[in-house]
């Protein structure tokens, strides 16, 4: 029979009080239940992307907030090297891998008073109508609201039954199904498939072919869940809202704004805590939103709204009920532990009996930028997308966007240069936006170097002084010759639409294996200078961030 074998962490010298368990098939059961109000917290297994410390930061939060309340955590994952599995995070902890069965076998032995599996991302999540079939009480929102935001087709029914307004979209589950849908809103679209962690197997499709090959590929990510063929919002600006809710009471942890635009995962994404250009109607009417759907999905916990803003109107993309990736980050900028009060609202509390019911108004700027492993990786283009790439997160504070900016760019590895050289080759449809940010860097002393398209468009608009350079077919020496004899400090290269293009996806690659800042969107170029000025303009340094919260009087 299946039974837990413990491991001694204290060599049999004494009796040890945080003993690990794991699963073998022996005579005799080493686990020893307690009779106290128990809670499993279920974590997110390996560390992968996607899926790595920010939900083990709540798992561990969590576990901490229900000790404070005396009842006794069981935490299951199956991750050696992450805090959750640390000696003294929970009253007990099994090493096992996060399926459905451990989880029940633990179940049988433990007979927990409830679990929690909206901490751990999606892995968890996913197992969450399994142990409600099989009679295991699930806290905080449930299972049927999780199946609601989660499921596409449902969602987007519940979009429109609160009359929140969505992008165009229908769903399909064969590739007749979504050429359908794509023909009838318009290349390109968007697929999306559900239950999917890190935006797997999403995708910006921009013809039928295009379309049919990445069909298969998001239909066997989502099973037998449909996918969502949506509208792609180009030039839209995409936006974060953390929140938490107690199932009457609803406050919004942060609304994030992201630097780079709509069409690339939130996790890829930098952005900024408070929102930095939208203004106070567009940020009211995603306050209404996330109040509206937290009602509407009887949301108990955490809440992550995704949502996009063009031309003034906002557009739900989707909600996930759960813990997401940016919980640190939200709970750091504004100095509010919300998975530690999440965990104790999923077990009975009120955010009223918490202290937490407003909004909190911080008067710095947070930027958080990801950290992604391409230098492991040479070749490969750091263009990014709807799939998720990146494999952490940092943060820059201070009272400024700009030094936030660059602050966050120097904790990357790659700070924003102060002078030199910078390389600008844009695709045709972004020339015209390009110049201003050209503009600037002449003013601040750079050297602009470009190619023949991006210079001519550049002198047409009354620049002159860019350094003619050549692409790497054209003879040499070329761009890459620059690049190598270390002569730019910067490269902005956005991708010339939507194909490969050989020179493009080779200078980003070089410019990663050469450890120069790469630049691929103009949303992201245009921080930069910002970031860029505002280093240049004055003093800044740095503070420890209790500073950012002094102790109430």
């Amino acid at each position: 029979m299946c039974i837990r074998d413990r491991v001694d962490t204290c060599a049999a010298e004494f009796e040890a009080a945080t003993p690990y368990f794991y699963s073998t098939y022996d005579r005799e059961d080493e686990s020893r239940p307690s009779g106290r109000r128990k809670v499993m917290i279920l974590g997110g297994g390996p560390n992968r992307i996607g899926q790595g410390i920010e939900f083990d930061y709540c798992c561990v939060h969590a576990a901490f907030a229900l000790r404070e309340e005396g009842i006794e955590t069981i935490m299951v994952n199956s991750n050696p090297e992450t805090v959750s599995t640390d000696y003294d995070t929970s009253d007990k902890l099994y090493f096992e891998p996060l399926t459905l069965e451990n989880v029940l076998n633990i179940c049988d032995r433990e007979k927990p008073d409830g679990i929690i599996p909206q901490l751990g991302g999606q892995t968890p999540l996913n197992l969450a109508a399994g142990l409600v079939e099989a009679g295991q009480t699930i806290l905080g929102t449930s299972h049927r609201s999780i199946e609601l935001a989660e499921d596409r087709k449902l969602f987007q029914a519940l979009a429109q039954d609160l009359r929140l307004r969505q992008p165009a979209s229908g769903v399909a589950t064969t590739f007749d199904e979504a050429a359908r849908v794509a023909e009838r809103i318009g290349y390109p679209v968007l697929l999306r498939p559900s239950f999917v962690l890190s935006g797997e197997a999403m995708r910006v499709v921009w013809n039928r072919e295009e379309l049919e090959a990445y069909m298969a590929r998001a239909i066997a990510a989502s099973g037998r869940r449909p996918v969502l063929v949506d509208e792609f919002l180009e030039e839209a600006t995409e936006v974060d809202v953390d929140a938490i809710s107690d199932g009457r009471t609803t406050v919004i942890g942060g609304i994030m704004e992201h630097i780079e635009e709509a069409g690339i995962h939130s996790g890829d994404s930098s952005c900024a805590l408070p929102p930095f250009s939208l203004n106070r109607v567009v940020q009211e009417e995603i306050r209404r939103i996330t109040f509206t759907l937290a009602e509407g999905l009887g949301v108990k916990g955490l809440m992550n709204l995704q949502l996009a803003v063009q031309n003034g109107r906002v557009y739900v993309l989707e909600v996930n009920p759960r813990a997401s990736r940016t919980v640190p980050y939200v709970s750091k900028a504004i100095g509010v532990p919300l998975a530690k009060l999440a965990a104790k609202v999923m077990a009975g509390m009120t955010l009223k009996e918490l202290g937490f019911t407003r909004e909190v108004q911080v008067r710095h700027m947070a930027v958080k930028m990801p950290v992604f492993p391409f230098n492991r990786f040479p070749g490969v283009d750091p263009v990014l997308g709807p799939e998720m790439k990146s494999t952490g997160e940092v943060m820059g504070l201070d009272d400024s966007f700009g030094i936030a900016y660059a602050k966050a760019h120097m904790a990357t590895q790659r700070p924003l240069p102060l002078a030199g050289a910078v390389f600008v080759s844009v695709r045709d449809g972004e020339k015209k936006d390009v110049v201003p940010i050209v503009r600037q860097l002449m003013e601040m002393g750079f050297t602009i170097h470009a190619t023949r398209g991006t210079r001519l468009s550049i002198a047409a608009a009354g620049l002159g002084g860019v350094v003619p350079v050549l692409k790497l077919k054209e003879g040499r020496p070329n761009v890459a010759d620059l690049m190598r004899s270390r002569e730019v400090a910067l490269v902005i290269n956005t991708p010339k639409g939507h194909g490969p293009r050989l020179d493009d996806t080779y200078i980003r690659a070089l410019a990663i294996t050469l450890n120069i800042p790469c630049i691929t969107t103009m949303s992201a170029a245009r921080a930069a200078v910002a970031g860029i000025r505002a280093l240049r303009s004055r003093q800044w340094g740095v503070l420890p961030l209790q500073e950012y919260f002094p102790p109430k009087k």
